[in-house]
C-alpha cells in the first residue's frame, strides 16, 4: 500500500511540475504571448464558487493581458483548489491556489483612471518591493469591499476623481488608495453579498481567516 501511495504522490508532483512548465512564460515574451491568447480567447464571464455561495464576475477587455492571463489560468485548472488567505473586513478579500506554484513572470501594469477600486472591483495583487512599474502577480487576486467616503474624506478626493466616480465612492464605496498601483481587470456582477459575508469572518495573524474558505473558478 505504501508503494502505491508513494507512486501516486510522485505522479501528482510530476503533474504540477509539468503544469508549471506549461504555464510559465519568459518575461520578455509575456506581452506577446498573452496578447495573442487574448485574441484567441474572448471569454469575459467567470463564476467563483465559494463555501458561501457563487459570485459572478465580468472581465474587462480593456485589460487584455490580465484578462487573458486569468482565463488561461482558469482553463489550465489552476484555481480548482483555491482559498482566500487574506481578509480585511472593510477592505478586500484576497485569494490564490492551494497548490502554491510560484511563477517567475509578472503581468505588465494595465492601470487606468477609468477603472477604479470601487466596491466589487476585481484586481490583481503584487509585491511592492522591487516592482517600480507595479506589475501584477500572475495568480493572486482580490475583490474590493472597501468603505463609503463621505464629508471630509470625500472632499480630499475631489481633485483626483470626476463627479461620476466620486458618486460611486460615496454611494457604493471602494478603496481609492489602491488606484494607480494595482490593476483592476474586472468586477462582480452578481453575488457581492457573498463577498461581504466572507469579508466578515474571524481572522488571526496576518489577516488570515481562522477557518479556511475554499473556492474554485470556472468560465461561465
Amino acid at each position: 500500500m505504501r508503494a502505491v501511495l508513494i507512486t501516486i504522490g510522485l505522479a501528482s508532483l510530476c503533474l504540477w511540475s509539468c503544469q508549471n512548465q506549461q504555464l510559465e512564460i519568459p518575461q520578455d515574451q509575456v506581452a506577446a504571448v498573452l496578447g495573442q491568447y487574448a485574441k484567441e480567447n474572448q471569454e469575459t464571464a467567470v463564476v467563483l464558487h465559494t463555501d458561501y455561495g457563487d459570485v459572478e464576475l465580468r472581465l474587462f477587455k480593456e485589460t487584455p493581458l490580465h484578462r487573458a492571463n486569468f482565463v488561461r489560468m482558469i482553463k489550465a485548472g489552476y484555481y480548482k483548489k483555491s482559498h482566500f488567505y487574506r481578509i480585511i473586513s472593510s477592505f478586500m478579500v484576497q485569494g490564490g491556489s492551494e497548490t502554491k506554484i510560484n511563477f517567475k513572470y509578472v503581468i505588465p501594469n494595465e492601470t487606468s483612471p477609468d477603472r477604479i477600486h470601487k466596491y466589487g472591483a476585481l484586481a490583481m495583487a503584487h509585491y511592492d518591493e522591487g516592482n517600480p512599474n507595479n506589475n501584477s502577480s500572475p495568480t493572486e487576486f482580490y475583490i474590493v469591499r472597501g468603505r463609503r467616503f463621505l464629508n471630509e474624506d470625500l472632499d480630499e478626493l475631489r481633485d483626483k476623481y470626476p463627479p461620476e466616480q466620486l458618486k460611486i465612492l460615496e454611494t457604493l464605496g471602494g478603496a481609492p488608495n489602491l488606484d494607480g498601483k494595482y490593476t483592476v481587470f474586472g468586477e462582480v456582477t452578481k453575488g457581492m453579498e457573498i463577498i461581504e459575508k466572507i469579508s466578515e469572518v474571524r481572522t488571526h495573524g496576518e489577516d488570515e481567516p481562522e477557518q479556511k474558505i475554499r473556492f474554485s473558478v470556472e468560465l461561465k
